[in-house]
């Protein structure tokens, strides 16, 4: 069963892709997989000017599956998803994201990794990773890049949520859709204002070239392999980073040990 629906819209220059799993949007190794397959089919067609990533039902994602946080499958869903998140930063046309409702966790570093952020007004983005006795790699080496080094690291360290217009203060938001509008017909005019004119072939020069520039290619290398190494070499066979992810599981209050 699919995890998510993928067409072309805008007569085939805009690619719309919604994560389509009640309740919330779960990011499991399965979707993470369909994902990367929907933007690999049509990485290479010459028209396309944007991808639409949104969520169904009134939330982006509420992250990452936490039962694949456990020790015997972490490691190989924290691979699957840097790779998704390498093939999103490094996509050839513009990724845009619509948040709607909560965005959390991995779902958060996903967007973290696209072109473009559009919120709708009661949008929360947020990793509380922490509180489960872990971290979120891709915040740690995104984060100061995309969102400034404070508030990626009090969003890190606390756990602490983002709200929209928060986030639209930092810079980060490309708009908060107006309150009372459909927001993907918002953002649907947006493109056609903005990018619907431009050329393709221009705006993906002017990606590729944006990404390099920023230094963000380039922190999806080795920072980041160096961050997932470190969740696998010392997270995962440490008590607290299965204690959070097992108390979050069975409905508990974690008992750390502090090791």
């Amino acid at each position: 069963m699919s995890t998510l629906r993928a067409d072309l819209v805008e007569d085939g220059r805009v690619l719309r892709v919604v994560l389509d799993v009640p309740k919330g949007n779960v990011l499991t190794m399965q979707m993470m997989g369909e994902l990367r397959e929907a933007l690999a089919a049509h990485r290479d067609r010459r028209e396309l000017k944007l991808v639409l990533l949104r969520g169904a039902g009134g939330h982006f994602s509420l992250g990452a599956s936490i039962p694949e946080h456990r020790k015997d499958k972490a490691a190989a869903m924290l691979s699957a998803f840097n790779d998704l998140i390498r093939d999103v930063a490094t996509y050839p046309a513009p990724v845009a994201a619509l948040v709607e409702g909560r965005c959390l966790g991995g779902a958060f570093e996903l967007v973290l990794a696209c072109h473009l952020v559009f919120a709708a007004p009661t949008a929360v983005f947020g990793c509380p990773e922490i509180k489960l006795g872990v971290l979120p790699p891709v915040l740690a080496v995104l984060g100061p890049m995309r969102l400034g080094a404070a508030l990626s690291e009090r969003l890190l360290l606390a756990g602490a949520d983002l709200d929209a217009r928060a986030a639209e203060r930092a810079g980060w938001l490309a708009a908060l859709t107006p309150e009372g509008e459909d927001p993907e017909r918002w953002v649907l005019g947006w493109y056609e204002r903005t990018l619907g004119p431009l050329s393709a072939f221009s705006l993906r020069e002017a990606v590729g070239a944006a990404r390099a520039g920023s230094g963000l290619v380039a922190a999806l290398g080795e920072p980041l392999d160096a961050a997932e190494r470190r969740y696998v070499a010392r997270l995962l066979p440490s008590h607290d980073g299965n204690e959070g992810i097992e108390a979050f599981l069975e409905k508990r209050a974690p008992r750390w040990v502090d090791a």
